[in-house]
């Protein structure tokens, strides 16, 4: 686990990626990454652009006779999801990632590795810095805190950037070009509970659901993996009914995009019903693991005596609480009926949390299809205000609407045919690409999305194909040529 990443090629892409693995990013305290940027963009003579959210803009000129070439805005987020396995050591305020090669693709030591949104930044860096490049005129936009609410996009004014085209490089699928995606919006539940003193002829119990992959709670969505917070209540449903279990404290999940790899339970179970308690959590282990056997193989369910806890929470809140939970919907909704595997609209219950006397959970409800996504948000309220929670929508997002007629995507499909030999495929993506916000801001701009392969972001098993972060490389310095005349 060393630099040894910075050694691959191309040269330029892999040593700016290595240099943004060394400085911690997560959401919202990204500041250093930008700031590494700006410093980029100056060293090089660039005309650098800080606007007033933070976002960093670097322009550099046209190569000799592309004066005439449409201009180009690359764009990524220099922000990464922080997501680490329980055992794992790691502050991502203040340690770097610690990254190493294993059967052709780069990966981190326990945690996400950030190749999301990190290589398209690492591209757009090279392209600025390498100068035996044919383009036109570029625009490199760097946008912040994408992964927890799109800030940067929201905050991008129009006026400062001068671009007729717009190419994400934060797609994870060599060979497909994305030309629509989901919109999406976050459901905040409160639950309010007393703090009741708990019975002190109980036994207390740590109950412990770890082992899931979790991953991206758009693209991974579709792939049936568990969901820690349902597991973990469907569990809860049935020891607190059948055996008298009462709840301390819940603590699920930890990322609104993340699909929840964790739970855990602090609860206290009369002292006649250990023996049934601890029995029915293994076998619950046993169903979770015969139903989740070909997606969760790791999938570890499991009761471990602990501290007795001052309180508990009343028993109507908690029943409340646990209800609500098992009913609310988690997964793929739909379908979407114009583009064969594309998941239409869907709901990640991301977190749920309680503390003193309070306990809040967070839905992200993704949708390319705004009414869709708006019943899921009346059902969510209708589950929950029956339950008596507080529920509020915040962050809302616009999708991607494809354009049929876009000229860069001709132009794209030529350009990878005639490199690779075949022809790219045409897709849309169930994830939150700011695409849709930025082109609210431009609506003028063509706009595609594209990048290398990575696999299960937003987790811990994150990784980049390298070879396919060559390919990437080339095809994007091969666009660049192609752009068509303004």
């Amino acid at each position: 686990m060393n630099n040894e990443i910075a050694k691959l090629e191309p040269t330029l892409l892999w040593e700016n990626f290595y240099a943004l693995t060394q400085i911690p990013r997560p959401s919202k305290k990204e500041k250093k990454a930008a700031d590494h940027v700006v410093a980029f963009g100056k060293k090089l003579g660039l005309e650098t652009i800080v606007d007033r959210i933070g976002n960093v803009i670097i322009k550099k000129p046209a190569t000799k006779g592309m004066e005439d070439r449409k201009t180009i805005v690359l764009q990524g987020h220099v922000d990464m999801v922080p997501q680490k396995n329980s055992d794992k050591i790691h502050d991502f305020e203040k340690d770097p990632i610690q990254t190493y090669i294993e059967n052709g693709w780069v990966k981190a030591n326990g945690t996400t590795l950030g190749a999301d949104n990190g290589i398209g930044v690492a591209a757009a860096m090279a392209v600025l810095q390498d100068t035996n490049l044919q383009h036109g005129p570029i625009e490199a936009l760097f946008t912040i805190d994408e992964e927890t609410g799109m800030t940067g996009a929201f905050g991008l004014e129009a006026g400062l950037l001068d671009a007729d085209i717009l190419l994400n490089l934060d797609s994870e699928d060599e060979g497909e070009l994305y030309v629509g995606c989901a919109g999406g919006s976050n459901a905040n539940i409160t639950f309010k509970y007393d703090e009741v003193k708990a019975d002190a002829g109980s036994v207390a119990f740590k109950l412990s659901l770890t082992g899931l992959k979790g991953g991206h709670s758009g693209m991974d969505i579709v792939l049936g993996r568990g969901n820690a917070n349902k597991l973990i209540f469907r569990l809860l449903k049935e020891v607190i009914s059948t055996y008298g279990v009462r709840l301390s404290t819940i603590n699920g999940g930890s990322l609104r995009n993340a699909i929840p790899r964790e739970a855990f339970a602090i609860v206290t179970v009369p002292t006649n019903n250990v023996i049934a308690f601890t029995e029915a959590v293994e076998e619950f282990a046993s169903i979770y693991q015969n139903e989740l056997a070909a997606t969760e193989p790791h999938l570890k369910l499991q009761a471990e005596k602990c501290d007795m806890p001052a309180t508990v929470m009343d028993e109507l809140s908690q029943d409340d609480l646990v209800n609500a939970i098992q009913a609310c919907p988690n997964g793929v909704i739909r379908m979407s009926d114009t583009m064969a595997g594309l998941v239409e609209t869907s709901l990640n219950l991301a977190i749920v949390k309680s503390e003193g006397g309070e306990t809040k959970a967070m839905c992200l409800i993704r949708s390319s299809v705004d009414t869709a996504k708006e019943d899921v948000e009346s059902t969510l309220d209708s589950i929950f205000r029956l339950a008596g929670a507080n529920i509020h929508f915040n962050g809302q997002y616009p999708g991607w609407k494809p354009n049929p007629d876009s000229e860069i995507l001709t132009v794209m499909k030529d350009v990878y045919h005639k490199k690779f030999g075949k022809v790219p495929k045409v897709k849309g993506i169930h994830a939150g690409l700011e695409c849709g916000i930025l082109g609210a801001v431009y609506p003028k701009w063509d706009m595609i999305s594209f990048g290398p392969t990575i696999r299960f972001p937003h987790s811990p098993d994150e990784k980049v194909n390298i070879e396919s972060v060559e390919k990437f490389w080339h095809y994007l310095t091969e666009t660049l040529k192609a752009v068509p005349k303004k």
